[in-house]
């Protein structure tokens, strides 16, 4: 008996791509490829990570699709609703990439509180005491209120991890977060967050609803001298309002890890601002995050043996 064949759109792990080898035959090639052409009548699965658009238009091209597989936590790029009146199931992997996005964010934070300098050459020793005068961080982290956007995973994480160094945390989150999982965070409004906050820290899901939530009017409410982190989704932030609050308040910081579109163009509008800092998606990037990401295959090969899946994805 053949095996059905899985198209994969972008780069996973090879280790998960051999092992899906045994149970499916495999096409590697983006949706504007000759390859994704010549398979696309007959595939049966489809493996995307972050660039490629799941529509209808590109369902319309898979008639034989019974399953799309993200290898990935975020579902921005796949319409759910439209692959589940086809009967396509759609699978992913929530918790692949927690850790490697909490510890940048710890990175984030010790980037914008702790300044660091090292020494390619020896110092005389006045200019040794002026290095030491200079390089100072105004704040300890114990003394600052971390807000979090978002209590979901990844934020919830956060908290814990916060909440250990030193930080007060409050939080804001549509749902109600059940008091175990807080470690330690206060809810909180959100206008009450953006205003209390030394530094917010942005992970809230890719649903409609959140494209501009951080707009002005939130912006606005920050303190002069604040941090906002935004590892989620770049829609969610509004970065001509950000770029105009941040303009004229040299005392605070924005990072940027995530943007709308990427890669970004030369219009964006914090390119050049000495305090705006602009990543190009890095928080998963860790091999095991990668890696924890491709093994989404093993719902690909759970759903085309008609097995029900481990990670389906929610609708909401």
């Amino acid at each position: 008996m053949s095996l059905p064949t899985c198209i994969v759109t972008e780069a996973l792990d090879d280790a998960a791509l051999d092992w899906l080898a045994s149970h499916a035959r495999i096409v590697r090639g983006s949706p504007s490829s000759a390859e994704f052409a010549e398979a696309a009548a007959g595939a049966k699965a489809l493996v995307v990570r972050t660039y490629t658009i799941v529509d209808d238009a590109l369902l319309d091209r898979l008639p034989a699709l019974r399953v799309v597989a993200r290898a990935g936590v975020g579902l921005d790029n796949i319409d759910v609703a439209a692959c589940r009146r086809r009967g396509v199931e759609v699978v992913h992997t929530p918790d692949a990439n927690t850790q490697a996005v909490v510890e940048y964010v710890l990175c984030l934070l010790c980037d914008a509180l702790r300044p660091r300098l090292f020494l390619d050459r020896p110092l005389a020793k006045d200019a040794w005491d002026d290095v030491r005068e200079e390089v100072v961080g105004a704040w300890q982290m114990d003394e600052l209120v971390l807000g979090i956007l978002g209590m979901g995973r990844i934020g919830q994480r956060v908290a814990q991890v916060a909440g250990a160094i030193g930080f007060h945390c409050i939080y804001h989150d549509l749902l109600e977060i059940p008091e175990s999982a807080r470690h330690g965070g206060e809810p909180c409004g959100i206008e009450q967050l953006f205003a209390d906050s030394d530094v917010v820290t942005v992970h809230v899901d890719g649903r409609a609803s959140n494209r501009g939530l951080v707009g002005a009017p939130l912006i606005e409410r920050l303190r002069d001298d604040a941090v906002l982190i935004n590892t989620s989704r770049g829609f969610v932030v509004d970065d001509q309002a950000l770029a105009a609050w941040l303009g004229t308040r040299p005392g605070a910081q924005v990072i940027l890890d995530v943007h709308d579109p990427e890669p970004f163009t030369h219009g964006h509008p914090l390119l050049g601002m000495a305090n705006a800092h602009l990543a190009p998606h890095l928080a998963s990037r860790t091999l095991t995050a990668m890696a924890n990401m491709s093994w989404v295959v093993k719902d690909v090969a759970a759903v085309l043996g008609g097995a029900p899946p481990r990670c389906p994805a929610p609708l909401r």
